[in-house]
């Protein structure tokens, strides 16, 4: 079966030292993977590892210095450098922080009909057309004349699934999309996005820095190491793992700390109780 999307060896970097200089920093080497048609394949590292470069090569946004970039078998870019509306369409994105992605100026409503603006529908079309991807993401129509900035975190971050949802893509990139909602918040988000894969057979490339917020949700793993995404058979479980996913491995609170851990000796040496370690997602 054709991949949806690969990468075959890429490389990508940024000039450093000011417009003159022609230092450059690799951020990327040799940088290959796969995302199969309606495949949710998570990448991790951690920050400034070459997560969201990698992203913004994939939605067009940049062109690799070397390499390819592949959708349904065809060149991302043309020979001119341009992606095609089509395929521009067909990749979406969600990114960390709603409120920096969407305006305050605008409500609701014209936050999830701006990508549907170019098929030109009749206002009342366009209208129900809003309404029905909000009440797809779990979000009430009466909201549309609201703007959208006084919405809370979740239900934005729910505004912006609706509108990459809206051009019907078929690969959506996750950019660290629920790593800055609270806990309960990020399950019912990520509850929500494996029904709409159910129900729509989309695609994820699902960006995090959080191991936890994996388990359960992505069929794939990738981690990056020394500027490349290194794929794992299972992050969860035993044997040797690249030492970027061992790091974020160990990161990991334990949902129950150790006796004579530091947690234990606080209580024993001031006498209050001990603070509440993070559950595990």
């Amino acid at each position: 079966m054709t991949p949806l999307l690969e990468l075959r060896g890429v490389h990508h970097g940024y000039r450093q030292g000011g417009l003159f200089s022609r230092r450059r920093q690799p951020v990327l080497e040799e940088a290959g993977l796969t995302i199969g048609p309606g495949e949710c394949v998570a990448l991790l590292g951690p920050t400034g590892s070459g997560k969201s470069t990698l992203g913004r090569l994939m939605l067009g946004l940049e062109a690799p210095e070397a390499g390819r970039i592949l959708f349904e078998g065809q060149p991302l870019r043309d020979a001119r450098g341009r992606v095609a509306p089509a395929t521009r369409r067909a990749i979406q994105a969600v990114f960390q922080d709603p409120f920096g992605a969407t305006s305050p100026r605008l409500s609701a409503f014209a936050v999830v009909a701006e990508p549907l603006l170019a098929e030109r529908l009749p206002a009342a079309e366009l209208r129900a057309r809003v309404a029905g991807l909000m009440l797809r993401v779990g979000l009430e129509p009466g909201l549309m004349d609201r703007l959208a900035h006084r919405l809370s975190g979740g239900q934005l971050q729910r505004l912006c699934i609706a509108r990459a949802l809206a051009p019907g893509p078929r690969l959506v990139l996750l950019d660290e999309a629920v790593n800055s909602l609270d806990l309960e918040t990020q399950g019912r988000i990520l509850a929500l996005l494996a029904d709409l894969r159910r129900q729509a057979g989309v695609a994820y490339l699902f960006i995090t820095h959080d191991l936890r917020l994996v388990r359960g949700f992505a069929d794939r793993c990738y981690v990056m190491q020394e500027r490349r995404p290194v794929e794992v058979a299972d992050p969860f479980g035993p044997g040797p793992q690249p030492p970027a996913l061992a790091a974020l491995r160990a990161a990991i609170l334990p949902a129950r700390p150790r006796s004579r851990g530091p947690l234990a000796h606080e209580t024993l040496t001031t006498g209050a109780a001990p603070r509440q370690p993070i559950q595990q997602f």
